[in-house]
C-alpha cells in the first residue's frame, strides 16, 4: 500500500504529462535590466481583420447615428410647428380682443337669461327685454372671448368668426326651420 496514486496511475497505463520547458525571454535592446525601455511604448496589438461586409450593409453605429439624427430633426420640426401654432393663436387672440374691445352690447340692467348650448353644456347670457327678440332674430350674436360670453352685433360676430371660427357661439338664423316646437324666446 505504499504505492502512491501516481504510481498506480502509471501502472494502469496513463502517461505522465509532458513537461514544457520555459524559454527565457530575450532582453530587448536598450531595455536596461529586463524591463521595458524608457520612453518607448509597447506596440499596439494588431486589430483583427473584420469580415467583409455586403455592399448594402451599413455599420451598426452609423445606423444608430442616422436614426438619432432623424429623431432629433423630427423633434425640432415638431417644436417649430408648435411654436408657430402658438404664435398664430396669440395673434388671433390679440386681433379678436381688439375687435371686441368696444363692440360689446351687454347692459348692466340685463335680467333675462338666454340659454344656449356650447361645448355640450347649457350656457346663458343675460339680455334686456329689447335685446332678446333681436338676438333670436339674428341681429345680435354671442361671441366668446377669454372665457366670457359677449353680446355683439351680427357684423362684429361674423368678423370675429373670420378671425377665429370657435369665437362665434350663437348666431340665430331667423329663416331656419325649428328643430322642435319650442320657441327660441321661451323664458325658463
Amino acid at each position: 500500500m505504499s504505492d502512491s496514486l501516481r504510481d498506480q496511475l502509471l501502472k494502469a497505463g496513463f502517461k505522465p504529462a509532458p513537461k514544457v520547458e520555459a524559454k527565457p525571454r530575450p532582453a530587448k535592446p536598450g531595455s536596461g535590466a529586463g524591463g521595458k525601455p524608457q520612453g518607448q511604448r509597447r506596440p499596439q496589438a494588431q486589430a483583427r481583420p473584420q469580415a467583409p461586409r455586403a455592399k448594402g450593409e451599413i455599420e451598426l453605429a452609423k445606423a444608430y447615428a442616422l436614426r438619432d439624427k432623424d429623431e432629433r430633426e423630427a423633434r425640432e420640426r415638431e417644436q417649430r410647428e408648435a411654436e408657430a401654432r402658438a404664435k398664430e393663436k396669440r395673434e388671433r387672440r390679440q386681433k379678436l380682443s381688439a375687435l371686441l374691445a368696444t363692440a360689446g352690447q351687454g347692459a348692466t340692467e340685463a335680467d333675462i337669461p338666454r340659454h344656449f348650448p356650447h361645448h355640450n353644456k347649457i350656457r346663458r347670457i343675460y339680455v334686456t327685454a329689447e335685446q332678446l327678440p333681436r338676438l333670436n332674430g339674428g341681429e345680435l350674436a354671442v361671441v366668446q372671448m377669454a372665457g366670457r360670453y359677449l353680446l355683439v352685433t351680427r357684423d362684429v360676430a361674423l368678423a370675429a368668426q373670420a378671425i377665429d371660427a370657435e369665437a362665434l357661439v350663437l348666431l340665430c338664423d331667423p329663416h331656419a326651420a325649428s328643430e322642435d316646437d319650442v320657441p327660441a324666446d321661451l323664458v325658463w
